[in-house]
């Protein structure tokens, strides 16, 4: 049974940063495409960053520069770095394994002004 944990929400001002943390249990993360997607109130879910089994990274253009996205294949687990964040960065964040379309239960984000 696949099972993801997030973790490092939390509330920060604007040019703030915070680390997300995704731990998996029941998957490698380093076998799987795993990402990070947002939700903010009243939008739709987007996906923010992913990694691919290669390594390689991909961002949404709003985030780029700012996040990067990492893992541990030790610890397996998922990160988010998250730098200069701006208000409308605020949202649920969730870690998403795409192979097995597995999903945590979200961690709030929340960037004032």
């Amino acid at each position: 049974q696949v099972q993801l944990v997030e973790s490092g929400g939390g509330s920060v001002q604007a040019g703030g940063s915070l680390r997300l943390s995704c731990a998996a249990s029941g998957i490698s993360v380093s076998a799987n495409l795993m990402a990070w997607h947002r939700q903010a109130p009243g939008k739709q879910r987007e996906r923010v960053a992913s990694i691919l089994r290669s390594g390689t990274t991909f961002y949404l253009d709003s985030v780029k520069g700012r996040f990067t996205i990492s893992r541990d294949s030790d610890r397996n687990t998922v990160d988010l770095q998250m730098n200069s964040l701006k208000p409308e960065d605020t949202g649920v964040y969730y870690c998403a394994s795409i192979n097995t379309d597995s999903w945590g239960r979200g961690t709030q984000v929340t960037v004032s002004s």
